[in-house]
């Protein structure tokens, strides 16, 4: 996780940054047929509100300027799989946590014992330098075993798919997870969970904060690729800092983290639409990744 050569990827991420950045060609429909792909705020609402959605998210984007310098307008750390499980680890991570705007923690990352054991100690220390986390794949396996790890640290978010959620649900709330409530059921687990904020993926998205709702249903394709959430989870890292960097004044009273969510949700499901109207059974995360750019222009540029 943290060997000499693998440090320096701990900070590979911010690469997402310039790829968002891109405003490439737009090709395909108009973004009033994007939005009539549904988005909704609990309910289902006009054109204009779903425009006023987009907006919050488009508020709180950098723009782009000669005079910037690299890693200006972001730097994320991705705490990934590694062979390195050297009880140095999370020294050796530590030393690159002042340059860090976010953390993204789980892509890759095995349930090996001695390297989520290093992994508390990167979040801890995170925590302490009050460094955002986003947290998947099996980072989420960590969360679920030990909940206290982000009780209550309004700075994570956590991005579970169906079974992780069911997991985290188990272990925080000691319930069954009401299946015909899903909204309900992201609120409850945020609350007990200290109000940190939760993205449930699936056919929706569903994301709360403990506070608010919020439901993303553009249209992404019928198929689901392997590496999909940590697109999600990259461009989430970009969003949160963008988000809290500009600040709540920006967000119209929405959680900055909410609008992140929301913002790297609907580039995800962009992506895979576009992607697949290209390659369709073939399409993967690679392709998809392709569509970052177009994508990213399409949703927030025009």
């Amino acid at each position: 996780m943290a060997s000499p050569a693998g440090v320096g990827a701990v900070v590979a991420g911010a690469a997402v940054v310039t790829l968002l950045s891109v405003a490439l060609t737009l090709y395909g429909p108009p973004l009033d047929a994007v939005l009539k792909r549904a988005f909704s705020l609990h309910k289902a609402h006009s054109i204009k509100d779903m425009e006023n959605t987009f907006q919050l998210v488009r508020n709180i984007i950098p723009p782009l300027a000669t005079k910037k310098h690299k890693g200006q307008d972001g730097r994320i750390g991705i705490v990934g799989g590694c062979q390195d499980d050297s009880p140095d680890a999370v020294q050796e991570v530590e030393k690159w946590l002042p340059r860090l705007h976010a953390l993204v923690v789980g892509p890759g990352l095995g349930r090996d014992d001695a390297v989520l054991e290093n992994v508390k100690g990167i979040l801890e220390a995170s925590k302490a330098r009050a460094i955002p986390v986003i947290i998947d794949a099996d980072g989420l396996w960590l969360i679920a075993q030990q909940p206290a790890l982000i009780q209550g640290y309004q700075k994570a978010v956590l991005t579970p798919n169906h079974m992780e959620f069911i997991r985290l649900c188990e272990a925080v709330l000691r319930d069954p997870v009401d299946g015909s409530d899903c909204r309900g059921a992201v609120l409850r687990l945020s609350q007990a969970l200290g109000n940190v904020t939760v993205v449930q993926k699936g056919e929706q998205d569903v994301i709360s904060d403990g506070k608010q709702v919020l439901e993303c249903s553009l249209q992404g394709s019928n198929r689901r690729c392997g590496g999909q959430g940590d697109l999600l989870s990259g461009s989430l890292g970009v969003l949160v800092h963008w988000a809290l960097h500009a600040g709540p004044e920006k967000t119209n009273g929405f959680s900055p983290l909410l609008v992140a969510a929301f913002g790297a949700c609907s580039l995800t499901r962009q992506c895979n639409h576009q992607a697949f109207q290209k390659h369709g059974r073939s399409t993967t995360t690679t392709t998809m990744i392709a569509e970052i750019g177009p994508a990213f222009s399409k949703l927030f540029e025009t």
